[in-house]
């Protein structure tokens, strides 16, 4: 079987060259905060035809994972490493880790631009950054950096080419998503006649749908009534959807009354007003002022997924216009589950203000938080399955035959640098600026391409502010911050509702010491300064 598997990627990968003469172009999208089921294609109620339509053309995959929370994924999906083996502050705290300054990537982890423009693309960011140092400094030969995250209608504070921007030159009706959308086209149309003949890769990461929940008055109209149905209704329709298309094979999550946002803000659930709530209680129990206020955030964070999904349609147009959709790979992910938190920043909450205008501060919270991880617990920085799962939408039509197809091999955002790597037929180097290479946990997704195989890895792991899991098999040993293990069965249990810990006691103990082993890695290599290990 092992030889016939080896056999049928050989003959794929042969046949992926003989079609694809020129290199491929990479469109690596990435949003904040957006639920596994948010998607219509993955069972949500939100209109986003145009990622829909990429999915229908190409592949979804089911146990996609990101890291739980955005800045470690962020560098994740750039360098192919988990973050604890390149940032100093992803570290446990029993081996230095939990703070101090971020810069701490060593020179032997360079962002997959410096591979790809040493192999003659050209390199494109728009968005967000949250990685260290600066964007041109780290092989991108184009930036449109959003660092003001607390207003959506204002350009204050970005950065164009590592420059600060004039606000005074955005355009009267700004809007994050938009303008971030208008660079990446502006640069793939600047590609076009500066560049042609050459590949390029471009990582566009949206802000939305992250707090503060801004989006135009007539977008948030339009989900207006959408959700006052309340947070358990979606999560049930959204789940009957998801069986459905054969997305999930698990029970819906118990909603969780007692876990509320990962960090407390008490004076901000006061100055939000009576409408917000910071539980996911059930809906009947809120009053009428509560599904109200609720309803509306919910109605913005759909509002603001719906624009990603519009500006990703104008991307569209100018990937067929320029002549370079066929051969682009097209991912799209989020960084983390929803968001249960809620807290006010920047300029502060106006409870006079239109919800969703510049001048309110909103979070989404746990209630509809849950309707976004649907079917899974938990959210955004925990590393239960809401925090952790991410729909990944694959699209390239001169490399992916198969349409609307689903992919159920357990990946993560580790596997995007190798995937992109042997797509570009670039050999990653044993070395680089005099150091020695360290090994990368990720594996290339390239052979799902071609059939839903199980991609083979020896596990798959996780920490984040002292949430601590790893998978191996269809087996998932998983910690709330301060909490004992628990153990799953995900081929059946991605709910995470029955745990086997007492039934399954020496398996327990093995998946512990896989943790453990982990975190010994990366100490050594902690410990040499970020050396690498030999």
């Amino acid at each position: 079987m092992k030889k016939a598997s080896t056999l049928l990627t050989s003959l794929f990968l042969f046949v992926l060259a003989a079609h694809t003469q020129e290199k491929p172009n990479f469109l690596v999208i990435l949003v904040d905060d957006m639920g596994y089921s948010d998607l219509g294609c993955y069972g949500g109620e939100i209109d986003t035809p145009n990622l829909d339509g990429l999915a229908a053309n190409g592949l979804r995959f089911t146990q996609f994972y990101n890291t739980g929370r955005c800045w470690p994924t962020r560098a994740s999906i750039l360098t192919g490493y988990y973050a604890q083996q390149v940032r100093r502050d992803a570290l446990p705290a029993s081996i230095g880790g939990g703070g101090g300054n971020r810069n701490t990537r060593p020179e032997w982890a360079p962002l997959i631009t410096e591979f790809l423009k040493k192999d003659g693309y050209r390199n494109y960011h728009s968005g967000k950054w949250h990685i260290d140092g600066k964007v041109l400094e780290n092989g991108f030969d184009e930036s449109w950096r959003v660092n003001n995250q607390g207003d959506f209608f204002s350009a204050k504070g970005n950065q164009l080419n590592d420059i600060s921007f004039d606000p005074e030159q955005a355009p009267e009706n700004y809007y994050s998503t938009t303008a971030t959308a208008n660079h990446a086209i502006e640069c793939l149309a600047n590609h076009q006649k500066d560049h042609t003949g050459k590949p390029f890769f471009h990582y566009l990461a949206f802000i939305a749908p992250h707090f503060p929940l801004h989006a135009p008055q007539d977008v948030i109209q339009k989900y207006k009534e959408r959700y006052l149905r309340g947070w358990d209704k979606i999560r049930e329709q959204r789940f009957a959807r998801q069986k459905k298309i054969g997305l999930i094979n698990t029970t819906l999550s118990k909603l969780e009354p007692k876990v509320g946002p990962p960090y407390a803000f008490p004076d901000a659930i006061k100055k939000l007003g009576h409408g917000e709530i910071n539980r996911p209680i059930p809906w009947n129990q809120l009053t009428q002022e509560q599904k109200k206020f609720q309803a509306t955030k919910m109605a913005i964070h759909a509002a603001m997924i719906d624009i990603v999904d519009q500006e990703i349609g104008r991307l569209i147009k100018q990937l067929k216009k320029m002549k370079a959709f066929e051969n682009t790979l097209i991912l799209f992910a989020s960084d983390n589950g929803a968001s249960a938190e809620i807290m006010i920043r920047s300029g502060g909450h106006d409870p006079q203000a239109p919800l969703g205008s510049s001048k309110s501060y909103l979070c989404l919270g746990p209630g509809f938080s849950s309707a976004g991880n649907t079917p899974f617990r938990r959210h955004k920085t925990w590393v239960h399955e809401g925090g952790i799962s991410t729909p990944l939408i694959a699209h390239w039509p001169k490399g992916i035959q198969a349409k609307g197809k689903l992919r159920n091999t357990p990946s993560h955002v580790i596997d995007i640098v190798p995937t992109i790597l042997e797509m570009a037929g670039i050999q990653k180097p044993q070395s680089w600026k005099n150091q020695k290479v360290t090994t990368a946990p990720g594996k290339s997704l390239v052979p799902t391409f071609a059939s839903d195989i199980t991609i083979k890895r020896d596990h798959l792991w996780w920490f984040h502010d002292g949430h601590r899991a790893v998978r191996q098999g269809d087996f998932k040993l998983v910690s709330a911050k301060n909490q004992p293990w628990k153990l799953y069965d995900l081929k059946t249990d991605r709910a995470e509702s029955k745990n086997l810990v007492e039934q399954k006691p020496k398996l327990k103990e093995k998946l512990e010491q896989l943790w453990n082993d982990q975190v010994e890695e990366i100490k050594r290599l902690f410990e040499s300064k970020f050396k690498p290990l030999y």
